[in-house]
């Protein structure tokens, strides 16, 4: 029990999270887990290339965890979590040639089934930027080595 008790006075120290009261006990869900469960969800759909980064914040940590080789679940994704209910902004980058606002609605569909099934949070909305395409072929290919 001391365990747990640690555990949340730890994760309250980091970061924001949310304590779900149940009958035999508490559930508690920080606000990352939130965030990679949505990026995971926006990842699935069809038509989605990557998700893009919201700011300088997120590109530090980002270029940190490439350095340590840890994925960036949570990269475009940004979250805001109260007692009962979760909203969500993604920003994304869409394969050159689909139908933008048919990704966007499948987005929205699956972060909010998603965040919904896993985490009994109620999603009251998820807003999606479409802030760059993917043309495929236009991938720089590594440059030939002089020498080996």
């Amino acid at each position: 029990m001391a365990k747990a008790e640690e555990i949340e006075s730890v994760a309250l120290v980091h970061e924001h999270v949310t304590t779900l009261q149940q009958e035999k006990g508490k559930t508690i869900i920080s606000d990352s887990v939130v965030a990679k469960i949505a990026g995971l969800a926006a990842r699935e759909v069809e038509g989605v290339y990557s998700l893009i980064s919201t700011g300088l914040g997120q590109t530090v940590v980002g270029l940190a965890r490439a350095v340590t080789r840890q994925a960036n679940r949570d990269t475009g994704i940004i979250v805001e979590v109260g007692e009962r209910e979760a909203a969500v902004d993604v920003r994304i980058c869409a394969d050159y040639g689909v139908n933008l606002p048919a990704v966007a609605a499948a987005v929205r569909n699956n972060i909010i089934g998603r965040v919904e099934s896993m985490t009994g949070l109620l999603v009251k909305e998820v807003n999606v930027a479409v802030v760059d395409l993917y043309f495929p072929g236009e991938e720089q290919a590594a440059p030939a080595k002089r020498v080996e």
